[in-house]
């Protein structure tokens, strides 16, 4: 048969099932396992909910990676699947079929659904029916575990969906047998009280990644400290910004509370500080708190001081670094010894190296040099937007003679390329990159190379 006529077959199948809901709630027994993930899917887009609630409660796979068909999810759908686990945890006997341990409500396991496709006989059910068979539970225990419902949330809004609304409260019902897990959070405009009320729902351990993107307060490290002490399994801060005299008095009340110590659990790998108003002055402290070494240090678009950037070197746990990120942290009034000392220590161990408008002086980037040439294991480097001369651009090259695992190098265009009012000359500019790149070549052989310059004040390019 071939795959159209196949998918054709597929469809008139699923079609003559969604007709006769009773029949079609009695033939899950003995419905070929193949056929559950394209049936789900019709009937979830048809809006069948006493199908869908049928077909949770036998559903004979590990996970139910739903996310990915919340665009045409809606709430009563959402609340049909949620009574379906209701039934599942107040059972003492499972459904002969049933292996559902986890529902996944992130937008992740694409391939699930798109594996459906073409029939069924994809390669994807091949796959699928494969793990499952390793990775059934025991009939005996799995009645004990509680079910693990997977999701992320975004409170960058006035408010949350109305999904979201439901599945909070569902949860808080349900926090005996149901472990809610966030593997996302992106805090906004939201208010702190609803913020930590969400903390107090989700499962502690599960939250590895916090994104808080919207209150600006000076002075605020310590309703950070205490804000990240909810959370069990940090592994990673995308964005954390206060708001100024419009943060809500639930902010201000935590910033004159005890803040409990930093948490740094042995997950920690990666800290991620971006546009954080309040660290200057204070990253020796936070960095104290850490327990373990950290494989990324991202501190980006933020003021730092002296006193700062003198510690970096003097932390333990920064001497294992593969990926460091100063790019936006102005650098030009400040002693670089710090830094170079710093590229000394993770030189066995650095993959990225990013200083990307940290302006830099000549004399600044120059005294990097040395420390740069022993860290072998460099496969990317960002030097844009900082003062540059063709003296030393050729320096820098002479210096990663031995960096052979270099793939990407980003260099500031040389300040000869640069007229009157600080002007780009195009023409110049050509040229001189074309015989850095020339340089370049007689030293080792190259990735991809980029010089950057300024905008130009014509084009904006």
């Amino acid at each position: 048969m071939s795959d159209l006529a196949q998918a054709t077959h597929l469809q008139q199948i699923l079609q003559w099932l969604l007709k006769d809901e009773a029949f079609a709630v009695c033939a899950l027994d003995d419905l070929p396992v193949e056929l559950f993930p394209p049936l789900f899917k019709e009937a979830l887009t048809g809006r069948h909910t006493n199908i869908l609630r049928a077909m949770v409660a036998a559903w004979p796979f590990h996970c139910l990676p739903m996310g990915p068909l919340m665009n045409i999810s809606h709430t009563e759908t959402l609340k049909a699947v949620l009574d379906a686990l209701d039934f599942l945890v107040t059972r003492k006997v499972r459904p002969r079929r049933w292996k559902l341990q986890e529902l996944d409500l992130r937008k992740v396991h694409r391939d699930f659904w798109a594996g459906q496709a073409a029939g069924i006989d994809s390669s994807y059910s091949q796959q699928v029916l494969s793990q499952e068979q390793t990775q059934a539970p025991d009939p005996q225990c799995a009645v004990k575990q509680p079910l693990r419902v997977l999701a992320d949330f975004d409170l960058c809004g006035e408010r949350l969906r109305e999904d979201d609304q439901y599945l909070l409260r569902w949860a808080r019902l349900r926090k005996g047998s149901v472990q809610l897990c966030c593997r996302k959070l992106k805090i906004g405009a939201s208010h702190v009280s609803t913020v930590l009320e969400i903390l107090s729902i989700l499962d502690k351990d599960s939250v590895p990644a916090l994104e808080q993107t919207s209150w600006r307060q000076q002075g605020s490290q310590a309703w950070l400290a205490h804000f990240l002490g909810q959370l069990g399994n940090l592994l990673g801060i995308s964005k954390t910004v206060f708001s100024g005299a419009s943060a809500p008095p639930d902010v201000k009340r935590c910033v004159t509370e005890p803040v409990p110590q930093f948490p740094n659990p042995d997950g920690l790998q990666r800290l991620y500080m971006n546009s954080i108003c309040c660290l200057k002055g204070n990253l020796k402290a936070l960095l104290r708190c850490l327990k373990t070494p950290l494989e990324s240090l991202s501190i980006t678009h933020s003021q730092l001081s002296q006193a700062d950037l003198n510690h970096l070197p003097l932390s333990l746990n920064l001497h294992q670094l593969t990926h460091l990120n100063l790019s936006g942290v102005v650098l030009s009034h400040f002693s670089i010894e710090p830094l170079r000392i710093l590229l000394e220590r993770v030189a066995a161990t650095l993959k990225t190296l990013e200083l990307e408008g940290c302006r830099m002086k000549v004399s600044q980037l120059s005294a990097l040099l040395p420390a740069l040439s022993k860290c072998t294991q460099l496969t990317k480097v960002n030097f844009h937007n900082n003062d540059s001369s063709m003296a030393v651009l050729q320096d820098l090259f002479l210096h990663t003679a031995n960096l052979s695992q270099l793939v990407l190098e980003l260099y500031p265009a040389p300040r000869e390329c640069y007229g009157d009012e600080d002007l780009v000359l195009e023409d110049r500019f050509t040229g001189l990159c074309s015989e850095l790149m020339d340089s370049l070549r007689a030293i080792r052989r190259p990735g991809s190379v980029c010089f950057a310059a300024g905008a130009c004040f014509v084009c904006y390019d």
